[in-house]
């Protein structure tokens, strides 16, 4: 007993010795150049979003899917990331945001919380996720948060049941974005991706659903694809900020997706998927094909790799020997492969 005693005063002395590494986004040497950390101060909270609300100040927001983009915006300073279920399009090439799961949800969402660390990160619940009871919506919003790394989540449409899960979100702890107007989930009923609110009964139903969100105590609604002046009216009418997407310039803030703000698919192909209302700040697509083409030409030409992209070199010394092993083991097309290749990369 005294032995194991010594040997556990020992082990204690020794952990207090060596230094506790501490995880960041920043890895330990120079190799790379990450993100900057972000201090707990630098964060977008609920509290950040009141108060902006409170002073008119609008809001910002993209949707992101993976950790290369969330840097981008974590850098850029938007208030919000929305790690959308839009990434069934945009992503994996679906027709409709119905079939990715949560589980694919999940690995995007950790992706986003890897590199956006000031923005409030917003996870979408997928279809099939929150539908069939109470239980089922509260165990899927606390995997988006736990698993996810998200702060809040979102859910789509309010009808009386997806104001009770709303409801229920909330009360389990976890803050929740409602969404109105066009809701992808629900093309089924809807007939297809088509806007809301064009008539005065869908424009009363569109703010009746805000409110009724609102009540569930959801922090922030989504308005997507209706006319400028019932997203007006609905933002007049909440207590909570709007978020416009394809709802005109009169909501609390905007939200738009990344690689449709940037135009990346410029392809006729993902046409179906570049909504009308995106404005394309850039048109990176061009770019990234440029670019592919450049390099298959180079590829095809034998320019590249050149000198300047082959930078590990072996010394004359090095060669011959390594010439002199090749021919022993009987490897002379090997060996002469060796002569070519210096001979040529001396020249350049």
């Amino acid at each position: 007993m005294a032995v194991f005693s010594h040997v556990l005063k020992r082990a204690t002395v020794l952990r207090h010795r060596i230094p506790h590494r501490k995880m960041s986004n920043i890895p330990e040497n120079t190799v790379y150049g990450g993100p900057k950390p972000q201090t707990p101060d630098q964060r977008i909270t609920l509290a950040h979003l009141k108060q902006k609300h409170k002073k008119g100040d609008p809001i910002t927001m993209v949707t992101s899917y993976d950790y290369p983009s969330a840097v981008q915006l974590d850098i850029a300073g938007i208030d919000i990331c929305l790690v959308g279920d839009s990434a069934a399009m945009v992503v994996h090439g679906h027709d409709t945001t119905l079939p990715i799961t949560l589980d694919e949800m999940l690995v995007h969402c950790r992706a986003v919380a890897r590199g956006a660390k000031r923005p409030l990160l917003v996870g979408d619940l997928p279809f099939g996720t929150y539908e069939s009871s109470t239980q089922q919506a509260v165990n899927s919003a606390v995997r988006i948060l736990k698993e996810g790394g998200m702060d809040a989540i979102k859910l789509e449409g309010a009808s009386p049941s997806r104001v009770t899960a709303a409801k229920a979100i909330v009360e389990a702890g976890i803050a929740v974005m409602g969404h109105v107007g066009l809701t992808p989930q629900a093309i089924s009923v809807l007939g297809g991706f088509r806007p809301q609110g064009r008539n005065s009964s869908s424009a009363v139903k569109v703010v009746e659903t805000a409110l009724a969100l609102q009540e569930a105590g959801c922090f922030a609604v989504v308005l997507e694809c209706v006319p400028a002046p019932v997203a007006a009216a609905a933002t007049s009418v909440l207590k909570i900020p709007t978020i416009g997407i394809g709802a005109g310039p009169f909501c609390s803030g905007q939200v738009l997706v990344y690689h449709d703000l940037l135009g990346m698919l410029q392809h006729p192909h993902h046409a179906k998927v570049t909504p009308k209302f995106c404005k394309q700040y850039a048109r990176v697509g061009d770019v990234i094909n440029k670019a592919l083409l450049e390099l298959k030409d180079e590829v095809i030409k034998g320019t590249f790799p050149g000198p300047a992209h082959s930078p590990y070199k072996i010394s004359a010394a090095e060669v011959g020997g390594f010439l002199d092993e090749l021919k022993q083991m009987g490897l002379e097309t090997a060996a002469s492969a060796v002569a070519e290749a210096v001979e040529k990369m001396e020249k350049h």
